[in-house]
């Protein structure tokens, strides 16, 4: 349980960090900021909670997730004109809090003892759509369904490795540093090497 909270910290922060970011590309003032952070960093993990039916969703159950996610974007607000590109930045680190909140989503999944198709949801679910609502609050398009970028490719690669990795092994520990280790070598791949899968193109109706 220490490793899935210390996962989910750090998920809220990055994530929060992205959302803080796109809110400066919108020119909004600090609670804006804290509010895109905040639906940004939980986002993905509320939805998760809520599917799995736990107890109590993460953030209500230890509100101190919220503080990290406007802390995040207090410290973005004061800073973000120092970075050369934004759009770089939020680039970067959504790759970097995807590689966390998927095996996070893996992770409470297995506690839980769900399936290995549910785990494989749960991590795609908790890395996708914080970003998800982040980009449609700000009117930007989302870089889950931005064509010719590996995301959801590269959370369900993740969760798969992870339920395989869990299975060999039985360690879940060893299964989440895979999962994020998956995760982050495609998502940084699609970034700098253009890895994409096949779109589909229309034809002409045949006559």
């Amino acid at each position: 349980m220490p490793l899935l909270t210390a996962l989910d910290y750090a998920s809220v922060f990055v994530f929060a960090l992205t959302g803080a970011l796109v809110a400066s590309r919108a020119q909004l003032d600090l609670i804006g900021f804290i509010f895109i952070a905040s639906i940004t960093a939980v986002g993905g993990g509320t939805l998760r909670d809520v599917i799995l039916n736990r107890d109590t969703v993460f953030w209500v159950a230890n509100p101190v997730y919220i503080g990290v996610a406007a802390t995040a974007a207090v410290i973005v607000f004061f800073t973000a004109h120092l970075l050369e590109s934004r759009y770089r930045g939020i680039v970067w680190l959504d790759a970097l809090a995807l590689s966390v909140a998927v095996p996070s989503g893996v992770g409470a999944a297995v506690a839980m003892d769900m399936s290995s198709s549910i785990v494989v949801i749960m991590g795609i679910t908790t890395g996708c759509f914080g970003g998800l609502m982040r980009d449609v609050v700000c009117n930007e398009v989302p870089l889950v369904l931005k064509q010719g970028e590996l995301y959801v490719t590269c959370a369900l690669c993740g969760s798969t490795v992870a339920v395989v990795l869990l299975a060999v092994t039985g360690a879940l520990p060893l299964a989440l540093l895979g999962c994020a280790a998956a995760t982050c070598a495609l998502r940084a791949g699609s970034i700098l090497w253009h890895w994409r899968l096949p779109v589909y193109k229309s034809f002409p109706p045949r006559q």
